[in-house]
């Protein structure tokens, strides 16, 4: 008879974001349990041995500030700890600090284990159990039930995990534990998306064997500043260890170049999706061609261990490949490798499937955080498994979510970017700069793909007169819109059909466009892809039959603002779906005085009226002195003109000065820009 058992939520990995979630739910009062694959692997760190850094150390602060257990739990055991980007303003100070990985690891355990109404458990699951769109509780592989009111998945990089250094792969979890093989199936049955993903880890060495003279000495400070503000600075102030920096060079380079395809990442043989961060050392030089060398940050592993971590350079590359990589470095030449550095390839989910809170939009109680939700590092899988477990909490609790909003938090903008920018879509689209236009690019991209194009060129036919054709590249296509002929600023042009400079390519494609590209040193998209490939590459054109306008010419800029006192074009960007909205600083409304006359002519908030203005535009903060006359002119932002002065056929930049009796004037045929930088106190 299998075992059934009741709790109030049940946290499904024992990760950085595992134990933020399950601490929070417990200490909020709910009977919590946690699973992991194997109790020896709460709260370990199998990639680098550091907690903060740029931007990372905000979060740890942020999710000390609302109760989180990492910024304490690194304060009890770093062993070096170093304030980064001290040069700069004090908003982007970023803590980071050394762990020695063993203590980490059991301090953590310690705390979850004296914590009250959290169950630890060692076992795999297998299966999240669901009715009606709501969750009920969790099957493990041996088959017992647990049944809960919510479901908090932290997995990791555990999921049908595999470990790949060249043609060597293997089905594992990180550091040779066991991966989970079955939820993500059970997942998928109940309509998650699930996509692959995948990251990697350096080799570590044998610290006896590091040549530390030809290195940099990299110390910690003092005083130490601890990250929770829970500790008191005296209790935390100790002796600290030194790491190291030192550089790959071209030796270490012309290795890589030569073996890389012999590397998983270029082969084929991984086909998840890197997170945003992570880069291999393969992808830094082969990306990075100009750079003639990458830092490399030595950095131990704890005290208990001669391990020391090769930051900087993690690789899947073949074994005898890393030896010969590593040797080139100054200092690792005669390193002895006690791990292999490998790519670990893992099922993950789509996270614009969450909600804000990190409750499944389509699945009441279960919520998920961490790596599995595509992001990478320690400190981003804490504070989601924290906001994850706070709200599981809460919605066993019948409150409503913690959602923090961007302007709030460093947490809130992680989050936000999580659920709603996707982090492995497969296509790009280039927007242009300098146009004005509505555009659904939905639509483009749907056609792009029912015609299996390799690039779709948005264009447009002019008309008589609307611009110069000859400024554009000029676009020739057949019955089916393919693209026959693309001349890029011809001096005669052979039709009225142009490109916008908006384009759509998938994402791989336009990688390897660019790499050959700039290994033949070709720096313009145009003539070295569109023009060069029309006849290689499968290229089709997109037609707009809206308003769209170049902005790249002052008189095109001329042009495009005065067709905004047409009704119909206001109408058509701003009051029909989908509508346009700006946001500007909170101005009070413009003010007309007794003398002043508009007619015709758009006015922004802040300005201030007090002559005649006809057939123009007014961005914000325009003084209109007394006895002024502006005819079809654009004044932009925070101008000042004095009394008596008279502007037609003019564009006037921002923040200038017009003194008071002068007359600026220029033609239909001719718009005169006026810059003036008067001092306003002096009028």
């Amino acid at each position: 008879m299998n075992v059934v058992e009741n709790y109030d939520v049940a946290v499904v990995g024992a990760g950085h974001a595992g134990c933020e979630a399950a601490l929070a739910c417990a200490r909020l009062g709910l009977e919590t349990i946690m699973f992991t694959v194997s109790v020896e692997s709460i709260a370990l760190m199998p990639c680098n041995p550091n907690i903060g850094g740029s931007s990372k150390g905000h979060l740890v602060r942020e999710l000390d500030a609302l109760g989180g257990e990492m910024g304490k739990n690194i304060d009890a055991t770093f062993i070096q700890s170093k304030m980064l980007n001290k040069s700069k303003g004090p908003a982007v100070h970023s803590l980071r600090a050394q762990a020695d990985k063993q203590e980490y690891s059991k301090r953590m355990r310690n705390v979850l284990e004296n914590t009250d109404h959290l169950t630890i458990r060692q076992a795999e699951v297998s299966e999240l159990i669901a009715e009606d769109g709501v969750i009920k509780g969790l099957k493990t592989f041996s088959g017992a039930v647990y049944n809960t009111k919510a479901v908090v998945l932290c997995t990791g990089t555990y999921l049908k995990a595999r470990c790949i250094f060249g043609d060597i792969s293997y089905y594992t979890g990180p550091n040779g534990l066991l991966a989970a093989n079955y939820l993500s199936d059970s997942m998928r049955k109940l309509g998650i998306e699930i996509v692959r993903f995948k990251t990697g880890t350096p080799a570590r060495v044998d610290g006896r064997t590091i040549d530390f003279d030809k290195m940099e000495e990299q110390r910690g400070d003092t005083p130490i500043v601890p990250f929770s503000f829970a500790t008191d600075p005296d209790d935390i102030q100790k002796e600290q260890v030194s790491c190291w920096l030192t550089y790959t060079n071209e030796q270490t380079h012309d290795i890589i170049r030569k073996n890389i395809d012999r590397s998983p990442l270029y082969s084929g043989v991984i086909h998840g999706t890197g997170p945003r961060y992570c880069p291999s050392i393969e992808d830094k030089v082969m990306r990075f061609a100009d750079k003639d060398r990458h830092q490399v940050f030595i950095e131990p592993e704890g005290n208990y261990t001669h391990e020391w971590y090769l930051g900087g350079m993690s690789s899947s590359l073949p074994e005898d490949v890393q030896y010969d990589m590593y040797h080139t470095v100054p200092g690792l030449e005669h390193a002895k490798i006690v791990r292999n550095a490998y790519a670990i390839e893992y099922d993950c989910i789509n996270p614009i499937q969450l909600k804000p809170s990190l409750e499944f939009k389509k699945i009441k109680g279960l919520f998920s955080g961490g790596q599995l939700n595509g992001s990478s590092g320690y400190e981003e899988a804490a504070v989601q498994g924290l906001i994850a477990g706070i709200n599981a909490a809460r919605k066993c609790l019948g409150k409503d979510p913690v959602i923090l909003d961007r302007s709030q938090a460093y947490i809130g903008v992680l989050i936000d970017d999580l659920v709603t920018k996707e982090s492995h879509e497969p296509y790009v689209v280039i927007a242009s700069g300098d146009g004005i236009y509505k555009l659904d690019y939905g639509k483009v991209l749907e056609e792009h793909i029912s015609k299996g194009a390799d690039i779709t060129v948005v264009c447009k036919d002019l008309a008589p007169g609307e611009d110069d054709v000859n400024r554009f590249g000029v676009i020739q296509m057949d019955t089916d819109n393919r693209i026959v002929d693309f001349e890029e600023k011809p001096l005669v042009a052979g039709n009225n059909t142009i490109s916008t400079g908006i384009y759509v390519i998938r994402r791989r494609q336009l990688i390897e466009l660019l790499e050959t590209c700039a290994n033949e040193g070709r720096t313009d998209f145009v003539r070295d892809i569109l023009v060069r490939y029309k006849n290689v590459k499968k290229i089709y054109g997109y037609k707009m039959d809206t308003y769209w306008r170049n902005i790249g010419t002052k008189e095109s800029y001329y042009k495009t603002n005065m067709d905004f006192l047409n009704r119909d074009v206001r109408n058509y960007f701003f009051k029909q779906h989908p509508d346009i909205y700006s946001k500007v600083e909170d101005l009070p409304p413009a003010k007309y005085n007794g003398e002043a006359v508009v007619n015709n002519s758009l006015v922004a908030s802040g300005c201030i009226i007090n002559g005649t203005v006809e057939n123009s535009v007014l961005f914000k903060k325009v003084y209109i002195g007394n006895n002024c006359v502006i005819r079809n002119s654009i004044i932009l932002n925070d101008v000042h003109i004095g009394d008596n002065c008279v502007i037609e056929n003019c564009i006037v930049e921002s923040r200038d000065t017009i003194r008071a009796n002068t007359v600026h004037q220029g033609s239909p045929d001719d718009i005169k820009v006026i810059v003036e930088k008067n001092f306003r106190y002096a009028l």
